[in-house]
């Protein structure tokens, strides 16, 4: 329940304030707080205001994106294995590697980019010439 709720939450608030009218917002927010500093003195307290209002907006955000960038990223990766195991002339054993280390994961990279048509020597071809390959194709 927990869950789904902050599911809930978090991608409307993702989706709201990914909007130009919540920058709008925002500038109007600090153009106010701006004019209103001669009113104020520019007192320590005005000063405090918009410190502590822009600190709370950020810490909740970094978690509100956060879990945004998790689900983007597992549905994304969910996909991908439908197409693995969906397509004949895919390899299936590439469903999970997201799951490995750093290090395996840069030698599958390379193992694939030597795979796909790199030099006689065995290096990988540079992006460029892979992308050269490619148009070539076309």
């Amino acid at each position: 329940m927990l869950d789904r709720c902050f599911t809930w939450f978090a991608s409307r608030i993702s989706f709201v304030s990914g909007q130009p009218l919540a920058f709008v917002i925002a500038c109007l927010t600090i153009l106010v707080w701006a004019v209103t500093g001669p009113v104020f003195g520019f007192s320590d307290t005005w000063q405090l205001v918009i410190n502590t209002g822009t600190t709370i907006v950020t810490f909740l955000m970094v978690f509100l994106i956060q879990n945004s960038t998790n689900r983007d990223a597992a549905s994304m990766q969910a996909k991908l294995d439908e197409l693995l195991r969906a397509v004949e002339t895919a390899r299936p054993q590439f469903i999970g590697i997201e799951h490995l280390g750093d290090k395996q994961l840069e030698e599958i990279r390379a193992a694939l980019e030597s795979e796909a048509g790199g030099h006689t020597d065995g290096r990988a071809k540079t992006p460029s010439e892979s992308v050269e390959k490619l148009l070539q194709r076309y």
